[in-house]
């Protein structure tokens, strides 16, 4: 766990992309300097001493996910480490937390495209430490990409401290973003080229439909597709598209081309698989299928990870057919 008074002064090591570092302080006028940068805290908890240098990819998250796709990987799971689903055998707290996390990586890693750990499940019981190891240890024993699960949006210099804390404090290849301020508030995410940039579009929960769905005649989750690919200068610009509105996703998707979409809503929420791949696959691959509870949370018991690689394993060969089935009907 990172002190208060090390955090209150903001010491870190940052370990550059292409070499070169230094020690700085996370102030206000320094923050625009970070933008290429891995801030490392002195006190990583996964570190043996103050010079631990964290692994980061040395591909985009766009080429990562490309190569997945070709290796015919499409499932990304989510991690909700929910104190209270947590398989009891484990504990309580940072330890189990972690020890949880990680069985779950182990066992699926060869066969996903990404990590999509849900921040909020961390920073409520005060886990941040946690989520960084597991980012660490994501990137050093699987070389897999991480999707940050945020949701994050502001104004101005807040939202540059949010590109710092998704991208360089806890090293996430790629971050949810809202688009409600205004895609061009959320320059500091988009500029970071290497990094994925995924835009709330449709969301897989029901009680969006009052806002994302209206005026009817041109709803506003087609009027942030639009802008979303009017604004993806560096093509790293992605969407959210929940699987539960078959219908909405087949207009995004018209909408946007070949713009990958993470799609939730599989498993737990019911989303049609067979229909998200009809109305939404594309000759690159074009989908990122999240799954978390019905992975994840698979089995409560000592079988816990051999149940959530099970489950994967299920739907992926699902997914495997479908798409199989979409080629033949396409040609």
């Amino acid at each position: 766990m990172f002190s208060g008074e090390e955090l209150k002064c903001g010491i870190a090591k940052e370990v550059g992309h292409g070499g070169g570092g230094g020690i700085r302080t996370l102030e206000g006028s320094h923050l625009a300097g970070f933008q290429d940068r891995c801030i490392q805290p002195l006190c990583h908890p996964s570190a043996g001493d103050a010079h631990y240098t964290r692994h980061m990819p040395t591909a985009s998250f766009l080429s990562q996910i490309e190569a997945s796709w070709r290796e015919g990987r499409f499932v990304c799971v989510g991690l909700d480490p929910n104190p209270q689903a947590l398989p009891p055998q484990l504990g309580e707290g940072a330890s189990a937390t972690f020890a949880f996390c990680r069985a779950i990586i182990d066992a699926v890693a060869d066969k996903v495209c990404a990590f999509k750990p849900q921040i909020a499940w961390f920073s409520a019981f005060g886990l941040e430490d946690v989520l960084v190891k597991l980012i660490d240890y994501i990137h050093d024993h699987h070389d897999t990409p991480v999707i940050l699960d945020a949701k994050r949006g502001d104004i101005g210099e807040t939202c540059k401290a949010y590109a710092i804390e998704a991208f360089d404090r806890y090293c996430a290849d790629a971050v949810t973003v809202s688009p409600y301020l205004g895609l061009d508030n959320l320059a500091p995410f988009i500029e970071r080229s290497d990094k994925g940039v995924f835009v709330l579009c449709r969301t897989s929960n029901p009680q969006a439909e009052w806002l994302q769905s209206q005026p009817p005649a041109d709803p506003l989750y087609l009027r942030v597709a639009r802008a979303v690919v009017d604004a993806n200068t560096h093509g790293n610009l992605m969407l959210v598209a929940g699987a539960t509105h078959a219908d909405d996703l087949a207009r995004i998707r018209a909408a946007v081309g070949e713009m990958p979409l993470l799609v939730p809503g599989i498993g737990a929420q019911g989303g049609d698989l067979a229909q998200v791949i009809k109305v939404a696959h594309t000759q690159k691959g074009g989908l990122i299928i999240n799954a978390s509870r019905s992975i994840a949370g698979a089995s409560k018991g000592e079988d816990f990870a051999d149940a959530a690689r099970n489950s994967l394993v299920a739907l992926q060969a699902k997914v495997h057919t479908l798409l199989a089935e979409h080629a033949v009907q396409a040609n």
